[in-house]
């Protein structure tokens, strides 16, 4: 049963399809190893057994009737600590939201739970979201997998952890600059970025809703299209034969190649080099509008963001960690002329991108800039605290300011991730291809 903890979440729905694996033993080996976990309370916020158990039994009941919802019907699964879960607390991280308990799941729990999915809990995140690094002293700052003295990445870290530590089959984060991909990459996972406006916000507390998207975070290329499917309650894209001879990848350099750690820099040369072999060719890209949108970020993700809870915050700003308080009053720095000028430059750019971009499979480029950092440096320098959250994002913004799914995948050299930009609502593509280079990667 200990096996079960560290298969995906397909093989896992596989097995309770066949009749191998009862879905009532699966939840009950999750929750035991969360509760035995050393670092159980730096990775779930909340754990909600009883309301496993339930779901566990009901999806045991229609298992042996034949009657599954969907093929991950009975895996257990973690959310991230900002989406609504009726009467169970839901407060993204932050004292601010200290006690906040919603009378209602959000619409993509509602969705999961319809197709059977098992929640096990709340995981940590970065306080309201506003982080890639996952440190968090108001709440519990998660491990990294391959370094416990490193963060697990942000804003999703918990999630990504519950996964990696083997506590979870698979996670549901949020991705408003990278906080989806970046602790994916960082814990070795893949980890999907969906295009703003696929998957239902309602329920989520938000940190910049023109930003703000839904994901998956898990083992396979498969497990995210089977979690893409749920939470918007459609098919899954079929994976099946997808080839990587005859793909035709960009090598995204503007900005996205600068200044690179040598490990990343490493992994993605190295991953390139394979995918050359499997019939992949490739060809170096310079992307004007990614080098006119990135400035733009600083005014576009604070205005929102501190618009959106100003007065919240400055109700109570003492409750707040000070450097996602600093980080939300950047925001005031910009006019209302300055936001409306940003985005009719930012709407320009998507659409001569989208033109740009149409000759490639995907563009590629590495997943983050750089490797984990330690928790101890961070705690007590400031200014490598602000540089580390500002470089570990750069590579994963790029997607959402260009309003792009994406998705990253593990090199096999840890923390080191390979990330591809597909077209907007491009996933069903962007996951073939995807599952392409899984193989050739693997």
């Amino acid at each position: 049963m200990q096996d079960w903890l560290w298969m995906s979440a397909t093989s896992l729905g596989r097995g309770i399809g066949a009749g191998e694996i009862d879905p009532v033993a699966l939840t009950e080996t999750y929750l035991e190893a969360i509760a035995a976990h050393p670092l159980t309370d730096r990775i779930y916020a909340r754990v909600t057994p009883e309301r496993a158990r339930a779901e566990a039994a009901a999806a045991a009941e229609r298992a042996r009737a034949g009657q599954r919802l969907s093929p991950l019907d009975g895996v257990p699964v973690s959310w991230k600590d900002l989406f609504d879960t009726a009467d169970i607390g839901t407060e993204a991280g932050s004292n601010l939201l200290k006690g906040r308990v919603p009378g209602r799941d959000a619409e993509v729990l509602r969705n999961a739970t319809a197709a059977g999915l098992v929640c096990l809990g709340k995981t940590h995140m970065s306080e309201l979201a506003f982080s890639g690094l996952g440190h968090n002293p108001s709440t519990a700052t998660p491990p990294a997998f391959s370094d416990a003295d490193a963060v697990s990445g942000g804003s999703s870290s918990g999630a990504a952890a519950s996964v990696a530590q083997g506590l979870a089959a698979a996670a549901i984060g949020s991705d408003t600059g990278g906080s989806v991909r970046i602790p994916s990459a960082w814990n070795d996972l893949v980890g999907l970025k969906t295009t703003s406006g696929r998957l239902s916000l309602e329920g989520v507390v938000p940190l910049a809703k023109k930003f703000d998207t839904v994901g998956p975070l898990c083992r396979s290329v498969q497990d995210a299209a089977e979690l893409l499917a749920i939470l918007e309650g459609r098919a899954a894209v079929d994976l099946h034969d997808a080839p990587t001879k005859g793909l035709h990848f960009g090598i995204l350099k503007t900005i996205a190649m600068d200044e690179l750690e040598e490990a990343p820099r490493r992994a993605f040369e190295k991953s390139v080099a394979r995918l050359k072999e499997a019939g992949v060719t490739f060809q170096e890209v310079e992307s004007a509008e990614v080098e006119e949108v990135m400035p733009l970020s600083g005014c576009l993700f604070t205005a929102e963001a501190y618009g959106i809870w100003r007065d919240k915050i400055e109700a109570n700003p003492d409750a707040m960690y000070a450097e996602i308080l600093e980080r939300f009053r950047l925001g005031k720095g910009f006019s209302g002329p300055d936001y409306v000028a940003a985005w009719e430059t930012v709407d320009r750019c998507r659409a001569s991108h989208a033109r740009a971009a149409a000759r490639f499979d995907a563009l590629v480029l590495p997943t983050a800039p750089i490797m984990p950092p330690k928790l101890t440096r961070l705690i007590e320098e400031s200014d490598y605290y602000v540089k580390s959250n500002l470089m570990t994002l750069r590579n994963t913004r790029i997607a959402n300011l260009l309003g792009l799914s994406a998705l990253t995948l593990p090199t096999g050299t840890p923390a080191c991730g390979f990330m591809l930009l597909g077209a907007a609502m491009g996933e069903a593509r962007l996951l073939r291809v995807g599952a392409a280079v899984e193989e050739a990667l693997a």
